[in-house]
C-alpha cells in the first residue's frame, strides 16, 4: 500500500542512519525527562510542556559534547567569526 502511494518506508542513503540516531536520542531525553514526568492531560499542555524543554535545553542547560556550552551558545559564537569574516 506504501509503494503504491510512493510513501518512503525509511530514510535511506549513506550515512541517514547517524541522523536516526540523534533524533533517538533527542525523543529519549525528551520522554524520559519532560513527558513522563508530567503525564498531560490534553495535547495543548502537552505542548506548551515540550516547548518549555526544549526551549530550557537549548538556552541553559549546558552539554558536554559542547565543552560545557548550551546549543545557543555554540551555535551564536560559531556565526561569530563568520559575521566578522563577510
Amino acid at each position: 500500500m506504501l509503494k503504491n502511494a510512493e510513501i518512503a518506508i525509511s530514510m535511506g542513503g549513506k550515512g541517514a542512519w547517524r541522523d536516526i540516531v540523534f533524533a533517538e536520542q533527542l525523543w529519549r531525553s525528551i520522554k524520559y525527562e519532560e513527558v513522563y514526568l508530567h503525564a498531560y492531560k490534553t495535547v495543548s499542555k502537552a505542548r506548551v510542556g515540550i516547548g518549555r524543554y526544549l526551549t530550557f535545553c537549548n538556552t541553559r542547560r549546558s552539554h558536554s559534547s559542547l565543552d560545557r556550552q548550551t546549543p545557543d551558545q555554540a551555535y551564536f559564537n560559531a556565526l561569530e567569526p563568520m559575521k566578522l569574516a563577510a
